[in-house]
């Protein structure tokens, strides 16, 4: 219990999500996102890809009206910072063109004006209204379309009762008055079209995220974690022969297996992922492959000469860290995507 206690803590999990499974699909966006940024095993692909460390995914929960849409944001974290906000929703392609269509696409006129507003009072027929966003269309093309809505989502965020939703009209850019039927929007759709689905994405920073840089101390709190687990067989380490134990200082693998810690049920991606542990004598003289601080060749020659009791080996330990993104359920079933800095060994040394 204490070791899966510090593990929940070192992925600021306050409380674990239910157990969601049978899992809805995700949204294809974070699906998308996740193998944009990161390997199959989660690991990153390479530093600035993802903006901030969090991206949280809102599917709309308005499912009466099909120009209203409303998010529930409620899960953000406290002090958390906001960096961007997108409103995406899928425009679907006219399944019927009428001669008048077909006129005014001879005449250059396809385009229609979409216009987000963001609702300013509540109620089924709010009156209030402020316009976020606008752009133009074609009415005869399908794909995702998305509005940055950021100064509204932090204003939201900042105030929660101050969030109403959004409505999005439509009209004829020769004319400019609003049709409603002029373009139609994917909302609440079943099963099979489920991807389609409106979202608002918050790319945000968290408070609770360690700093970037590499410091040798802030790995404790990890590989204390991994010494319960390990007693636990939760994560599965290679050998440990008496011959392994005195081997020079070198990189071992360290699966750590999310179904075997019972997180299976709401990880989305990876189902696990090799941490990598470092093992091995940091004797002198110490090999260039052993990536030595001087200051651990002064100390294992201290060490070594017997010069002073109170001097130790020095410690084979990680000296380059990568970070781990998991892809997963909030306990309201919102999908995340999140970046954990320092979780995977990439190199060992004496220190």
């Amino acid at each position: 219990a204490a070791a899966l206690q510090r593990l929940r803590r070192l992925f600021d999990i306050e409380e674990l999500p239910p157990d969601v499974l049978p899992r809805k699909r995700p949204p294809q966006f974070m699906v998308d996102l996740f193998n944009r940024v990161a390997d199959a095993d989660g690991t990153s692909r390479g530093p600035g890809l993802l903006q901030g460390n969090v991206v949280r995914s809102f599917e709309d929960r308005d499912h009466e009206d099909q120009y209203r849409f409303y998010f529930d944001i409620s899960a953000m974290e406290k002090g958390e910072e906001m960096l961007k906000a997108e409103f995406r929703v899928f425009k679907q392609k006219r399944t019927r063109v009428s001669r008048a269509d077909v006129m005014s696409r001879a005449d250059m006129r396809h385009f229609c004006k979409v216009e987000v507003y963001e609702f300013l009072e509540s109620g089924r027929k709010p009156q209030k209204k402020h316009l976020v966003a606008s752009r133009l269309l074609s009415l005869y093309t399908e794909g995702w379309v998305v509005f940055n809505v950021t100064q509204t989502v932090s204003k939201w965020v900042g105030n929660s009762s101050s969030n109403h939703g959004f409505l999005i009209t439509t009209a004829h850019v020769f004319s400019n008055r609003v049709e409603h039927n002029l373009v139609k929007f994917a909302k609440n759709q079943g099963a099979l079209q489920e991807s389609r689905n409106a979202l608002l994405v918050l790319f945000t920073n968290s408070n609770k995220q360690r700093s970037s840089s590499f410091v040798p101390s802030s790995t404790g709190k990890f590989m204390r974690a991994v010494a319960f687990l390990q007693n636990m067989n939760i994560f599965s380490a290679s050998g440990t022969s008496a011959k392994s134990q005195v081997a020079a200082c070198h990189r071992r693998e360290l699966y750590v297996d999310f179904h075997a810690i019972g997180w299976s049920g709401w990880i989305i991606y990876p189902s696990g992922y090799n941490a990598f542990h470092c093992r091995g004598s940091c004797f002198f003289p110490l090999a260039e492959s052993q990536n030595a601080t001087n200051h651990a060749t002064v100390q294992s020659i201290v060490y070594t000469l017997k010069l002073s009791q109170d001097i130790s080996m020095p410690c084979c330990v990680p000296d380059e860290l990568k970070s781990l993104n998991l892809l997963y359920f909030d306990d309201k079933q919102n999908v995340v995507l999140k970046n954990y800095k320092d979780m995977v060994a990439t190199r060992c040394g004496c220190h």
